[in-house]
C-alpha cells in the first residue's frame, strides 16, 4: 500500500509552531476547515497543537497518534496529506539508515477575508455546506466594508525606502517576486502564454495580468475545468470599465462562463484516493453502457471531444459548437455529448456544423432529456440521419470512409461501448503542429474575441 512507503509506525517526528494560534483561528479551523477537510484531519491539527504548545521539545512516533487519535496508520498519513494540501501543514523529512525522522510545521488558518477571496476555497466551502450556510458565515465574519469601488494605493516598502548604501546593486529591487501561496498551488502548469496568445495587448495588456491575478485565473481553470481558451472568454467577460481585473469579477465571470456551458451546480471536489475508491466501487455495480452513459451525463462537452480524439485539444470551431448546443439550444450535457459522439462517429472523426444543428434541431422538438434518450432515438432513426449526412456532406466522401458509432446497432444485437471509451485516460503524447495552422487559428480567435468585447 502506497502509505507504507511513505510511512511507518516507528518513524519519529517533531512539531513545529511558528506563530500562537488564538481561539479566533480554532472557530476558522471548525467551521472553514473542517467541511473541506473532514473531521479527521482537524483532529490531527489540533492534537498536533496541544502538543506543540509544550515548552519542552519532544520527538514522538506514529504510534502515539495512531493511540491518541484511535486511527490506523492509513487514516493518520490520509489526514496530514490532507492538511498539507489546504496550507494548515508544511511537511520535511530526513531519511536515515534505519528510519525516516519528520518535522511537522502546523501553519495558520487564512483569515476570513482572505479565505472567502480565494476562488478555490470558497467555492470548496459553499459546494460542501449550501448557501444558506456560506451566506451566514460570510456576514458573521466579514464585517469590514466592501473595497469594490476603490482602489488600492498603499505603498510598497521599495516605494518609500532606498538603501544608503550606493555600492548595492539595484536590478534586485526590480524584480517582481510571487509571495507565497496560503496552501500549494502551482499556477505555473497553466498555459499562460496560449491564454495571451488569443488576447490582444491593446484590450488586455501583459501588465493587467500580474502574479496575483495569473493565480487567480489558473485557480479558476482547475476548479472550472477550463481550458486557456475558455479563459480568454472570462477575462474578457471580467474586464471593468477602466479594462481592469479585479478578484471578484473574475470570479463572477467564470461562475457565469460554467453554469452557461457546463452544468448550474456548483463543481466539488474530492480527495484523489475518495474519488478513486468510490468510483470503483460504484462501477463494479454498472454494464459498460451503463458505465458509458454516466460518462456523457457527468463530463463537461469539451472534455468528451478530447476523449474521443485521443486527448488531442479541440480546435475553437469545435469548441464553439459544443458551446452552442449547450448555450444556444439549451441542451441538457448528457444530450449534448451522445449528438457529438453520434456525429463524430459516424462521419470520421469529423464536426460539420449543418449536421449537428439538423440533428439538434430534431432533438430539440423531440425534448430529449437524458443521454439515455438520446441514444435510443439516433438507434431508431438512423436511416433518417444517414440520409442527412449524406445531404450534408459532399460527393467526395465514400460510406467506406465512416465510422459507426457504436450504439448506432439494430436492436436484437449486443450493444457495445466504443474504443475512445475505453482510452479515454491513457496517456497521450502531443503531436506537433505546424506553424501556419496554429497562426491561422490564432487569428481567428483573435478576431472572434475582440468582437465578443466590444
Amino acid at each position: 500500500m502506497v502509505h507504507f512507503k511513505e510511512l511507518q509506525p516507528t518513524d519519529h517526528f517533531e512539531i513545529t509552531l511558528p506563530h500562537a494560534l488564538s481561539a479566533n483561528e480554532r472557530q476558522l479551523l471548525t467551521l472553514f476547515y473542517q467541511p473541506l477537510t473532514g473531521a479527521e484531519p482537524i483532529s490531527l491539527y489540533l492534537t498536533l497543537w496541544a502538543e506543540a504548545e509544550s515548552y519542552m521539545p519532544q520527538q514522538y512516533n506514529h504510534y502515539y497518534l495512531m493511540h491518541v487519535l484511535s486511527m490506523p496508520l492509513k487514516k493518520v498519513f490520509e489526514a496530514r496529506i490532507a492538511l498539507e494540501a489546504i496550507g494548515l501543514m508544511r511537511t520535511w523529512r530526513k531519511d536515515s539508515t534505519n528510519e525516516r525522522h519528520f518535522i511537522y510545521e502546523l501553519v495558520k488558518p487564512l483569515d476570513a477575508p482572505s479565505f472567502f477571496k480565494d476562488p478555490l476555497l470558497s467555492m470548496f466551502l459553499f459546494s460542501k455546506i449550501g448557501e444558506g450556510a456560506y451566506r451566514k458565515l460570510r456576514q458573521r465574519f466579514l464585517i469590514q466594508p466592501s473595497k469594490e469601488q476603490y482602489e488600492e494605493v498603499t505603498r510598497t516598502f521599495i516605494d518609500v525606502y532606498r538603501p544608503i548604501n550606493q555600492s548595492l546593486p539595484h536590478d534586485g529591487l526590480q524584480e517582481i517576486i510571487a509571495s507565497q501561496a496560503d496552501y500549494p498551488f502551482y499556477y505555473e502548469q497553466f498555459d499562460f502564454s496560449l491564454l495571451q496568445a488569443g488576447l490582444s495587448e491593446q484590450l488586455i495588456p501583459s501588465a493587467t495580468l500580474t502574479v496575483k491575478t495569473r493565480e487567480t485565473i489558473a485557480k479558476l481553470a482547475f476548479l472550472y475545468q477550463l481550458t486557456p481558451l475558455q479563459m480568454q472568454k472570462v477575462v474578457i467577460q471580467a474586464l471593468d470599465e477602466q479594462n481592469k481585473l479585479t478578484t471578484d469579477r473574475l470570479k463572477r465571470a467564470a461562475a457565469d462562463y460554467y453554469k452557461l456551458t457546463v452544468s448550474t451546480e456548483a463543481p466539488a471536489m474530492a480527495k484523489i484516493f475518495d474519488k478513486k475508491a468510490s468510483e470503483a466501487l460504484h462501477m463494479e455495480n454498472l454494464t459498460k453502457e451503463q458505465e458509458l452513459l454516466q460518462y456523457l451525463e457527468t463530463t463537461p462537452p469539451i472534455q468528451v471531444l478530447r476523449d474521443i480524439n485521443n486527448g488531442k485539444e479541440p480546435i475553437p470551431s469545435s469548441i464553439q459548437i459544443a458551446e452552442d448546443l449547450v448555450i444556444k439550444y439549451s441542451m441538457p450535457i448528457g444530450v449534448a455529448n451522445v449528438l457529438l459522439e453520434y456525429v463524430m462517429l459516424s462521419t470520421d472523426m469529423k464536426l460539420p456544423k449543418n449536421y449537428v444543428e439538423k440533428i439538434a434541431d430534431h432533438w430539440n422538438r423531440k425534448q430529449l432529456k437524458t443521454a439515455k434518450e438520446a441514444m435510443d432515438l439516433a438507434r431508431q432513426e438512423r436511416d433518417k440521419y444517414t440520409k442527412w449526412k449524406q445531404e450534408s456532406t459532399t460527393s467526395k466522401q465514400t460510406a467506406t470512409s465512416q465510422r459507426k458509432p457504436a450504439y448506432n446497432r439494430k436492436n436484437g444485437r449486443d450493444e457495445q461501448v466504443p474504443d475512445w471509451f475505453y482510452k479515454r485516460n491513457e496517456q497521450q503524447q502531443p503531436e506537433k503542429e505546424s506553424t501556419v495552422d496554429f497562426e491561422q487559428e490564432r487569428l481567428k480567435i483573435l478576431q472572434k474575441l475582440n468582437g465578443a468585447g466590444e
